[in-house]
C-alpha cells in the first residue's frame, strides 16, 4: 500500500493521465463531426457506428490493436528497467494517437467539422470526462499492482488503457448527454429569442420546403426578389430551428424587407415546429419524392409533413405543378407554377418559355437540367405574386448562377465536371444523367447510389443502375449501396468492362486521372453522407 500512495506514483498517475488524455483527445474530432451532423443524437451516433463496413470504426479498432500490441512489446523489451518499464510503455499510446490524428486528416469528412460554441463545449466535456476516467484507471491499475500484482502485472499494468480506444464512442455519448443539461435549455432560449425578434419585426417571411430543390430555389427566389426588396435568406442548407434562429439572431431585421427561410424535415411535425417559430406569409413547395423515406416511413407522411407549411401560410403558396394535386385540399390560397413551357435543356444551360401576368418571354439560364426550369418557374410565380415586375424577373433569370454541389458545372483542364454531390434524389439523379448525355466526349458517372429511401432503397438503386447503361464509364464508390446499382447496370445490358467499383472517392479520382482527357465529362452523382 505504501507504494500506491507514494508521491512518485501519485505524480506518475497525474502526469500519465494528462499526457494520455491530451493525445487521446486528438483521435476523436471526426466522431464529434459525425455527432454534429446527426444533430447531436447519441442514438443515431450508435446506429452509424454499427453500420457494416464503417471505415471510421474500422480504423479506430485497428488503432486499438496497434496500441495494445505496442504497449505490451515496449513493456517487455524494457523489462530490465523494472517498474519504469510500464511508464515507458505509455509511449506507445502517445505515438500511435498522434500518428492516427495526423493520418486521419487525409480522410476528410464530406461536411467539415464546424467548431461552433456548442461543439467546443462538447469537446471540452469529452476531454474532462476522459481525463477523470483515465486518472481513475491509472490509480486503480497502480492500486491493483501494489496489492495483488506480480512482476508480469507490473510490466503490463498499463495495457488495459488500450480499451479507452473502443470506449471513445460511449464516452462521447456520455459527454453529449452531460452537455445537454446545458444545451437543451440554452437552445430553447436561443430559439425563443429569435421568435420574439421575428414577432417584433415587420419582415415578410417566405418559407421554402420540398423533397428536393429547396436550396437552389431559395437562391433563385432571393435573386428575383432582390430587384424590389432587401432580402435575407438562410445560408446554405440551414433549415432547422437552430439554423433559422442563427440567421435571425445574427442579423438586424430592420435592414431587410423579406426573410426567405428554408424549411427541412425528416419527420411529420418538423415543418409545423418551424412554422410555429417562423410563421410564413408566403410559401413554396418545390416538389415531392421519396426522399428521407427512411425516417418518414411512407410517401404519405412526406406529403403530410410538407403540407404543414400550407396550414401555417398566411397569404399565398406556390407549388410545383407536378405535385400540386397532393395539396389541393389545403385551405390556403395556392398557385400551381405551371407558367413555363417548351423546355430545351442543353449542355450550356436551359431555355424555356415563361409567362407572367399575360407577358410571355423566351428566357435562358445557365442552370442545367429540365428540372431547373421548374425551380425557376416556382420562384418566378411567387416573385410575381409578391409584386416584382415580369421584366425584373426575366432579367434576374439571365443572371442566375449555380448553387454549389447542385448540378454545378466546373471546367478544369478542358474536362467538364458536373458536381451533383449534395444528397441527390430520384428525380434529380434522372435529370443529372440526362444532362450528362448532352455533352460530347466520353461520359462518365461516379456514384455511391441513392440514400435514405427506406424500403425503396434497393429498387430505386437498381433503377439507377439501369439508367447508367450506355455511358462510357461507370464508377461505383463504397460498398453500402453499390450492389443493387451494379445489378441494375449489368442486368440491363451494361458493359462489365466499363464498370468499376472502388472503396473511396479518392480512389475514384485516381482512376479518373488515368482516363479523362479534354472534352470529356464526369458526373459526380451524390456523395454518401458521412453518417451513412
Amino acid at each position: 500500500m505504501g507504494i500506491f500512495i507514494s508521491v512518485p506514483v501519485t505524480i506518475e498517475c497525474i502526469v500519465g493521465a494528462l499526457l494520455f488524455t491530451a493525445a487521446y483527445a486528438a483521435v476523436f474530432p471526426k466522431y464529434l463531426g459525425i455527432l454534429q451532423s446527426l444533430s447531436y443524437s447519441g442514438g443515431r451516433l450508435f446506429c452509424w457506428a454499427l453500420k457494416r463496413g464503417n471505415p471510421v470504426r474500422n480504423r479506430t479498432l485497428l488503432l486499438f490493436m496497434l496500441c495494445a500490441l505496442s504497449c505490451a512489446v515496449l513493456a517487455l523489451c524494457f523489462a530490465f528497467a523494472g517498474r519504469y518499464a510500464a511508464v515507458i510503455s505509455l509511449a506507445a499510446y502517445i505515438i500511435f494517437f498522434v500518428l492516427y490524428a495526423v493520418a486521419d486528416k487525409k480522410y476528410a469528412l464530406r461536411v467539415p467539422v464546424a467548431y461552433t460554441p456548442r461543439l467546443k463545449r462538447l469537446y471540452g466535456t469529452f476531454i474532462f470526462i476522459s481525463a477523470v476516467l483515465v486518472y481513475l484507471a491509472f490509480t486503480l491499475l497502480n492500486f491493483a499492482d501494489a496489492v495483488y500484482g506480480n512482476v508480469m502485472f507490473g510490466l503490463l499494468k498499463y495495457l488495459p488503457l488500450s480499451l479507452f480506444v473502443p470506449m471513445g464512442l460511449p464516452i462521447l455519448a456520455l459527454a453529449n448527454l452531460a452537455a445537454k443539461v446545458y444545451e437543451v435549455p440554452h437552445n430553447k432560449s436561443y430559439i425563443k429569442k429569435a421568435r420574439a425578434k421575428l414577432a417584433a419585426s415587420h419582415i415578410v417571411v417566405v418559407g421554402v420546403t420540398g423533397s428536393y430543390g429547396k436550396t437552389g430555389t431559395k437562391q433563385i427566389l432571393k435573386d428575383m426578389l432582390s430587384a424590389k426588396y432587401r432580402v435575407l435568406a438562410t445560408p446554405r442548407s440551414h433549415n432547422t430551428p437552430l439554423g433559422l434562429a442563427l440567421t435571425v439572431n445574427s442579423n438586424d431585421l430592420d435592414n431587410y424587407d423579406v426573410l426567405i427561410a428554408e424549411m427541412g424535415a425528416r419527420r411529420v411535425g418538423d415543418i409545423a415546429e418551424l412554422c410555429e417559430f417562423c410563421p410564413p406569409d408566403y410559401s413554396v413547395i418545390t416538389g415531392i419524392c421519396p426522399q428521407h423515406l427512411q425516417s418518414f416511413g411512407s410517401i404519405q407522411n412526406v406529403v403530410k409533413a410538407k403540407g404543414e407549411i400550407l396550414t401555417a401560410t398566411k397569404n399565398c403558396a406556390v407549388i410545383a405543378p407536378d405535385c400540386f394535386d397532393n395539396f389541393k385540399d389545403y385551405p390556403c390560397k395556392k398557385i400551381a407554377a405551371d407558367c413555363f413551357s417548351n423546355v430545351r435543356p442543353t449542355c450550356n444551360g436551359t431555355s424555356f418559355t415563361l409567362e407572367l401576368g399575360g407577358q410571355k418571354a423566351e428566357v435562358f439560364t445557365k442552370l442545367l437540367g429540365a428540372h431547373s426550369a421548374s425551380n425557376v418557374a416556382v420562384a418566378a410565380a411567387l416573385a410575381y405574386e409578391m409584386s416584382v415586375s415580369p421584366q425584373d424577373i426575366f432579367g434576374a433569370i439571365e443572371k442566375l448562377d449555380y448553387t454549389e454541389h447542385r448540378l454545378q458545372l466546373i471546367v478544369k483542364n478542358g474536362v467538364n465536371i458536373l458536381d451533383d454531390g449534395y444528397n441527390s434524389n430520384i428525380k434529380g439523379a434522372q435529370s443529372a444523367l440526362e444532362v450528362l448525355r448532352l455533352f460530347g466526349g466520353k461520359k462518365i458517372a461516379v456514384t455511391p447510389g441513392l440514400v435514405e429511401l427506406g424500403v425503396l432503397e434497393e429498387s430505386e438503386n437498381y433503377a439507377l443502375g439501369k439508367n447508367l447503361v450506355g455511358l462510357d464509364q461507370v464508377i461505383l464508390v463504397g460498398d453500402t449501396l453499390i450492389t443493387p446499382v451494379r445489378n441494375g447496370y449489368l442486368g440491363n445490358g451494361g458493359d462489365r468492362l466499363k464498370l468499376h467499383a472502388v472503396s473511396t472517392l479518392f480512389q475514384a479520382q485516381q482512376l479518373l486521372s488515368e482516363t479523362l482527357s479534354s472534352g470529356d465529362t464526369v458526373l459526380f452523382l451524390n456523395d454518401l453522407p458521412d453518417t451513412y
